[in-house]
């Protein structure tokens, strides 16, 4: 199949910066802080030449991966940052030029298990009514979910990413009028649908419709095929056959 050049050049220009932004963290991982740095400012270049060049970034994609590789810069300049965080921001850098680039099963959806960890933490504490639980879960719940909101801006749709980013918002806001009114679980229950149809869909996009039908499609070419050679076959040894017992009758 054809595939116009600018494309290619597209993807590839992606590709390149995704690795960079794989390097990066990965540096940053194991405390190679300057070597994060360097990669973080080559990035810089390359991705300022790619937007030049091919326009590929919408105003809203090019603020938040200028947001998060800014946040990225600082975390590997910073003294005082501890290392979890400076992973944390390296880590939200990687997950957004991953979904730039792919379009099924991004890598934000490997965060599915600490996120949901964290908010049945939440619920747990709110059914037993532990404040003190409840605020420390809330809080980590909030730190999983930065990690990979840039990212859902990136692949879900405006209103969609502004309905959860709302309720988030709501819970955090109003944790100890919740907590008083016993309206907690009520409000998490809502957000738990939310947030399991956002992984849920993750899951069932993993595969493009498109793929079966043309995996039926060459499978029915395949078996057809092979009929039809089969039947030949079939066909040539009995005439084969017939030839052979005229002969012996003669």
């Amino acid at each position: 199949m054809f595939v116009p050049y600018i494309e290619v050049q597209a993807e590839s220009s992606l590709q390149k910066l995704d690795q960079l932004a794989d390097e990066a963290l990965q540096m940053t991982k194991i405390g190679r802080y300057e070597e994060a740095k360097k990669l973080l400012k080559i990035f810089e270049k390359e991705f300022t030449d790619a937007a030049v060049k091919e326009r590929s970034f919408s105003m809203d994609e090019l603020r938040v991966l200028t947001a998060v590789h800014n946040q990225a810069v600082e975390a590997v300049t910073s003294v005082e940052m501890l290392p979890d965080k400076r992973i944390n921001r390296l880590t939200t850098f990687r997950l957004v030029m991953d979904a730039f680039l792919s379009e099924y099963q991004p890598l934000w959806t490997g965060m599915e298990a600490p996120v949901m960890e964290a908010f049945q933490q939440i619920k747990a504490a709110a059914l037993h009514d532990d404040q003190d639980a409840y605020h420390f879960s809330l809080n980590r719940f909030l730190e999983k979910y930065a990690i990979i909101q840039p990212s859902l801006k990136i692949d879900l749709p405006v209103e969609k990413m502004q309905q959860l980013d709302a309720k988030i918002m709501y819970i955090d806001r109003y944790r100890a009028q919740m907590l008083e009114k016993n309206t907690a679980v009520k409000e998490l229950e809502k957000l738990e649908t939310d947030l399991v149809k956002l992984f849920q869909q993750s899951d069932e996009n993993e595969t493009d419709p498109s793929l079966f039908l043309v995996m039926i499609t060459t499978g029915s070419i395949i078996f057809l095929t092979l009929s039809y050679v089969s039947w030949r076959k079939y066909r040539g040894q009995k005439e084969k056959k017939e030839r052979t017992k005229q002969k012996d009758e003669r």
